[in-house]
Parts: structure tokens; C-alpha cells; sequence
């Protein structure tokens, strides 16, 4: 029997349940990571992974994701349905089996899917297992078959309940808020995103989101229609479209090698910043791997190589590192592998070593094709490379100087820090706070036992548009890695940040509550982002929320935390309340900000996370690039209170 007549045999047969399902709504955190919004929102992602297999096949170019009136979510495609027959080894319908089994899928089974989406194949039984209600319909073979679940078990047997001329699966569930407690309520831009990732990662399909829970002006559903059809290559036109080009042209290639799937493409722009998105099966590998590594040698070797030839290099005083290549470039890294092997610290650090040489293979081949034809933009990739070069040994310089600071180094701690007196990092937490008024409101109440205060003197250094020397010998920044005392650089990385150091696993940005506020806020962010990114991943950086307004009407006061909050507190106070609005931290007296914000028993503190790279990495540069029209527009869209000043 032909392979292609083989994969095409897609039954009840092809479907294999691996384990029981038992443990999942014991342990939900074993298979969707946490029960947060993070979790939440990787339910969608389960259920369109199906869709995508689909599509990855060749079965399906048309999915499309809506978020219900009452949260709900269904999820349609255009696939061949997934297989009702019945399934020999488990004596029901394939569908039931795919549904109540935890992995059982056809993507265990090579001749159904030869690459599958999704991480470690937990499936859209996972989902049921979590969900109070799902109803799956399947168009295949002339009838529609329907079957109900609540919170994984079956309601009834797969039933016909008509006909149709069509194939595709459609999936409607309902989170489960016993095991969701902290919200089931989907945000639209976070599932929009990665709807928009994968139809750039998946060329040629059509992805429509819809949002029935808000209409617009117009009166219709809020959504949007995703369809790429040069794929990576139109990736990263929109992630650099706030950034000035150094080339016009995006380099790019796909085809196979070694047996494995492999497209990249790359741009490099004027700024200073490496941006390095990796992708395994859809997937983004955010703590790298081989097929990082490859990229990397590939990239390095073939640029070295030829600006060697060329003579470009003849007069350069400093040695070129592999940084150097990198400094404003902008890449992405797409490989399909049949059975990836993932590591780190949350598994999505590709280990295969097969890949490192494809990807190196593939993209020396890009390259050199690309710098043979493009000798004007050659040179001018070289020549941002000798810039590169001189500014990382000036950035080795004053990185020195920031190590010489650090605490364990004998270099003492900042002038301005208040430091708390317990020593475990675990139980500590810094305040990094918007100003020496308000640092020093943030003294007088904090607990010293356990927290620290470091002032910030106004706006520190836009590091999206600074050199790295230049980050390195700032006061402001100096004193935030002294604070921190962790260590910084290494030979393969100079930012990477070595967290065994750290002295406080609570980082707090706290700043005022207004525009300025935020744009401090967004600084400090866009330099942990860029230089600390370790930080965040871990889970160590949060943003305080201290109140806008403090109500009284008599003995009674309350605090709210925005206009309809507000109101809403006049209106149980009977009206006619005095209304005080904090123009910013110093305006409140220690007792106040201790209560509102610094209390761990009633404050309330948001945790950084980085659910996208790739859009966190997209927003940073358009808020704090050169670009004015999309920061306006973004101002425009996700403030509710802005002074537009560009």
C-alpha cells in the first residue's frame, strides 16, 4: 500500500489511547501548565491544534475560533472530521475515545499525522476533562454525529442526528469555574494574537476569530480574518514594521533538509536589539534549542566568512564575535520535526541534535546565495557588524563596572536602596519606586523586615533606542543591577542574566497612577524585557496598583481603583461623598500607601508574564521606538485615560 494512500486511511483504527484520564482534574496543572488566565486560554490552543494538524496534512485550510455570548468557546474547521467508527480496542466510537482518553489522537499514530502541533500531545480530552460542558459535532461521511460530555464523561453515545454534504469538526466547551477559579473569562487581543501567529506559521489557511460578546460601531461582532501567503516572511514585515530597515528586502528559504522542514526569515533594522523567534511544530520554543543553535552557527559562520573574502574586515581592530552578527536582527526559525524532544525549565527547549545541522545547513545556503547577489546590502550588514563590535567591547567595559558594584563583589550596596533585614531572597521584595517623594512615602510604611526601597530617579534610559555601552553606564540601570545583585554576560550571550544571586524574589515596579506613571512603568518593562528577560520568566516581576481616588462621606472611606469603581462607591455611600483623586504615590501618607498598596494581606499585585514573545517583543518596539502613528493608534485603543503627546 502507497504512503500516500496510507495516510489518507485516516479511521477508528488510527486513533491510539495511551493512559487513562484520570489524574487531569486532580492535577490540572500537570498538563495545561497553571489554572490561571494562562491556562485558561491554553484550552483554545488545544482544540485548534487539532484544526491545525488538519491542516498541516493538507485536510483543512479554513478554522475558525469564536468566543460565545457566555463565554463559551467553539472552534470549526474544515477538516475531514474526526473518525465515529468504532474503536476495536476500546468498544466504542473513535470520537468518544478521542474525547475521554488522555492522548489518544491520531497524531500518535505516523501514518494519520507525520507532524503534529501541540505540546506533549495532552489533546482535546485534556479539555474536556476541564471543561463543565462540551458538545462535539463531527461532518464526516454524508452525516453530522453529535456527542455531549460534562467534565469528561460521556453524556450518550455518538448519535447521528442528520445529513450533510460537508467534512470538519466543530468543538463548543464551557471552562470549568471549580477548576478555573480565578477567571473563565477569555480575553480577545491574547487569543487574536496567537490565532494571527499561526496563520503566518501555517501559510495558505484562513483563520477568522470572532468576539460575540462586543459589537462595533458598525453594529457587527468584534473579530478579525488571518490569511498569509508568503508565510515568515510577512511575519516579520509586521513585527518590524516599527523599526527602521537597514536592508529592504527579507531574506528568507524553505524546503527540507535532512529530512526536516525548515523555513526562516530574517531582516536586519538599525537598532541595537537581537530578536530571535523559534518555532517547533507551531510551537514557540521561547527557551531556544538546536534549531536556535543552528540558526546561529549557520549566521554567523557564512557572514564571517564572507566579509573575510570580501576584505571588509581588514581594518578592524576588535575581534567579531557571534553578537555582533546579531545586533538589530530581527529572525524567525520555523521547523517541523516528527518527534521532538523538548527540555528546560518548562519544556519548550527543542533537544534534538538532528536539527542544529539542517537548520545550519539551510540558512548558509540563504545567506550565501542572498550576500553573493545583494553586494550593496552585504556591506551594509558588515559595517552595522564592525558598529556592533566596538560598542560590545565599550558595553564589556561598563558591564565591568556594574559587576564591580554588585554586593557579593565588595562594591556595596546603592546610596539610595533601603534595604529590609531578612537575608532570604524568598521572603523579600523591592520596591523600585518612581521618585525620591514617593521613595520616600514608600520608607515610612513599608515593613522593613521584608521589604526594600530603591528611588528612581524621573524616567531612567529608553533601552530600545540606546546602545548597549550606553544601558550599561546608566546610573539608574546601575543601581537596579546592584540592587538585584545579580550577575550579567557570559561568552555565548553578554545580557544573560544569572539569577543564583538575586535578593529578592518580589520585584516591584510601583509608580503613579497616571500617564507618566505608565510610561515609567513601560520603560522599566521594555529593560527587564530586553536585558532581564530571565527575571520575568521566573515569575519575579510585578506591578503595584495603588488606588486613583480615596472616597469619604463622613467616617467612612473607601479607596477605588478607577471611575467606575468610583462611582459605584458614591452610590452606596447615598451620593454627595468627597472624592480625593492622588495625582500620584506622594500625595498619600505612609499608613495610606501601606493599606492600598504595600500590604500584602489587602494590596493586590500583577504578575509579569510573557504569554507571547513574539507580540511582547512587537509592542515594545512600536511603544518605545521612533514610530509615532502605531503608538498613537495602540494609546488610542487600550487606554482609557491619555494624553496623546506622541
Amino acid at each position: 500500500m502507497s504512503e500516500e494512500l496510507n495516510k489518507k486511511q485516516y479511521s477508528a483504527d488510527s486513533i491510539q489511547a495511551l493512559e487513562g484520564m484520570e489524574h487531569v482534574r486532580m492535577r490540572p496543572s500537570m498538563y495545561i501548565g497553571d489554572v490561571g488566565v494562562r491556562g485558561l486560554h491554553h484550552l483554545v490552543y488545544e482544540v485548534v491544534d487539532n484544526s491545525i494538524d488538519e491542516a498541516m496534512g493538507g485536510y483543512c485550510d479554513n478554522i475558525k475560533v469564536t468566543i460565545n455570548e457566555d463565554n463559551s468557546i467553539t472552534v470549526e474547521d474544515n477538516g475531514r472530521g474526526i473518525p465515529v467508527g468504532l474503536h476495536k480496542k476500546e468498544g466504542v466510537s473513535a470520537l468518544e475515545v478521542v474525547m475521554t482518553k488522555i492522548g489518544a489522537g491520531g497524531k500518535f499514530d505516523k501514518d494519520s499525522y507525520k507532524v503534529s502541533g501541540g505540546l506533549h500531545g495532552v489533546g482535546v480530552s485534556c479539555v474536556n476533562a476541564l471543561s463543565n460542558h462540551l458538545k462535539a459535532t463531527v461532518h464526516r461521511e454524508g452525516k453530522v454525529w453529535e456527542q455531549e460530555y460534562e467534565r469528561g464523561k460521556a453524556l450518550y453515545p455518538v448519535k447521528s442526528i442528520g445529513e450533510t454534504n460537508v467534512t470538519g469538526t466543530v468543538v463548543t466547551f464551557y471552562p470549568d469555574d471549580t477548576i478555573f477559579t480565578q477567571t473563565t473569562e477569555y480575553n480577545y487581543e491574547t487569543l487574536a494574537n496567537r490565532m494571527r501567529e499561526l496563520a503566518y506559521l501555517n501559510k495558505g489557511i484562513t483563520i477568522t476569530i470572532t468576539d460575540k460578546r462586543e459589537k462595533d460601531e458598525k453594529g457587527e461582532y468584534v473579530g478579525e480574518t488571518f490569511h498569509s501567503e508568503e508565510g515568515l516572511k510577512e511575519f516579520i514585515k509586521f513585527l518590524d514594521a516599527t523599526r527602521e530597515p537597514l536592508i529592504n528586502y527579507v531574506i528568507s528559504m524553505e524546503g527540507e533538509k535532512n529530512g526536516i522542514p525548515v523555513e526562516v526569515a530574517m531582516v536586519y533594522n538599525t537598532g541595537f536589539s537581537e530578536n530571535l523567534h523559534s518555532y517547533v511544530n507551531n510551537i514557540n520554543t521561547h527557551e531556544g534549542g538546536t534549531h536556535l543553535s543552528g540558526f546561529r552557527r549557520g549566521l554567523t559562520s557564512t557572514l564571517k566568512k564572507y566579509a573575510d573574502s570580501s576584505g571588509l574586515l581588514d581594518k578592524v581592530k576588535f575581534e567579531i564575535s557571534g553578537d555582533d552578527f546579531r545586533e538589530g536582527l530581527t529572525a524567525i526559525v520555523s521547523v517541523k520535526v516528527a518527534e521532538p524532544q523538548f527540555e528546560g525549565q518548562t519544556k519548550t527547549k527543542l533537544g534534538n541534535r538532528e536539527v542544529t545541522s539542517a537548520v545550519s545547513q539551510a540558512v548558509s545556503e540563504m545567506l550565501t546565495d542572498y550576500l553573493e547577489e545583494n553586494p550593496d546590502d552585504a556591506k551594509q550588514i558588515v559595517e552595522k557588524v564592525k558598529l556592533a563590535a566596538q560598542a560590545r567591547h565599550a558595553a564589556a567595559k561598563a558591564r565591568e563596572m556594574v559587576q564591580r558594584k554588585n554586593p557579593m563583589g565588595g562594591g556595596g550596596l546603592p546610596g539610595k536602596l533601603s534595604d529590609c533585614s531578612d537575608q532570604d531572597p524568598e521572603k523579600c521584595e523591592i520596591f523600585l519606586v518612581e521618585g525620591d517623594s514617593a521613595g520616600g512615602t514608600a520608607k515610612m510604611g513599608r515593613d522593613r523586615n521584608f521589604q526594600a526601597i530603591l528611588p528612581l530617579r524621573g524616567k531612567i534610559l529608553n533601552v530600545e533606542k540606546a546602545m548597549q555601552h550606553k544601558v550599561f553606564e546608566n546610573e539608574e540601570i546601575k543601581n537596579i543591577y546592584t540592587a538585584l545583585g545579580v550577575t550579567i554576560g557570559t561568552e555565548e550571550d553578554s545580557k544573560a542574566l544569572n539569577l543564583e544571586k538575586l535578593r529578592y524574589h518580589k520585584v516591584v515596579i510601583m509608580c503613579d497612577a497616571d500617564v507618566d506613571g505608565s510610561h515609567i512603568e513601560t520603560l522599566i518593562l521594555t529593560f527587564f524585557f530586553r536585558y532581564m528577560r530571565e527575571l520575568i520568566e521566573s515569575g519575579h516581576v510585578y506591578i503595584a496598583t495603588p488606588p486613583l481616588y480615596l472616597v469619604k462621606k463622613g467616617a467612612k472611606k473607601r479607596y477605588a481603583w478607577n471611575d467606575k469603581e468610583r462611582d459605584e462607591i458614591v452610590e452606596s455611600m447615598g451620593g454627595q461623598a468627597g472624592i480625593q483623586r492622588y495625582k500620584g504615590l506622594g500625595e498619600m501618607n505612609a499608613e495610606q500607601l501601606w493599606d492600598t498598596t504595600m500590604n500584602p494581606e489587602f494590596r493586590t499585585l500583577r504578575r509579569v508574564t510573557i504569554d507571547n514573545a513574539t507580540e511582547s517583543d512587537r509592542i515594545f518596539s512600536m511603544l518605545m521606538g521612533d514610530e509615532v502613528p502605531p503608538r498613537r493608534e495602540f494609546i488610542e485603543k487600550n487606554a482609557v485615560y491619555a494624553n496623546i503627546d506622541a
